[in-house]
């Protein structure tokens, strides 16, 4: 579940980055504000709309918001792989527990300890457990990674 702390820490994240990837760079180019201030307001009321989605019960709308999202504000002619370092921001949270990773069916064990907020050695003890799903070809099911954050918690994520 989901908390107003994290619908907070996601809708200032995300204007943060929509302010340094999008606009900041159009008011370069423009020279002048003016025309961006109707824009600048209505990216706030979207990233509101955006994190609410990203952290609902809609598994669907959110993995739709994800790909959209990451789509307009890293885009680029190779798949989406962020560094570790992405996954513990707000956003690369949510995208976990929404969407997996976007770009890979597996990741390495120090990509899904980011993905889960825990040590590349603590994905080992919950892949030997049967918590984690190990991919024959090596590295960690990203479907079970999104499993596990989307389990009801009982205390500590990392000691179940």
């Amino acid at each position: 579940m989901t908390t107003i702390d994290d619908h907070t820490e996601l809708v200032t994240e995300l204007r943060h980055v929509l302010e340094t990837r999008l606009l900041d760079p159009l008011e370069i180019l423009l020279a002048d504000d003016q025309p961006l201030r109707p824009i600048r307001a209505q990216l706030k009321i979207e990233a509101e709309v955006w994190a609410a989605q990203l952290l609902g019960p809609d598994t669907r709308t959110a993995t739709r918001t994800a790909a959209r999202l990451l789509g307009a504000l890293f885009p680029g002619d190779a798949p989406f792989d962020p560094p570790a370092a992405w996954w513990r921001t707000a956003l690369g949270r949510a995208v976990a527990r929404t969407a997996g990773h976007p770009a890979a069916r597996t990741v390495s064990y120090s990509t899904a300890g980011a993905m889960l907020g825990i040590t590349r050695q603590g994905v080992h003890d919950l892949v030997k457990r049967g918590k984690l799903e190990r991919d024959p070809d090596g590295g960690v099911t990203t479907s079970s990674i999104r499993d596990r954050l989307n389990r009801p918690q009982e205390g500590n994520r990392a000691a179940n």
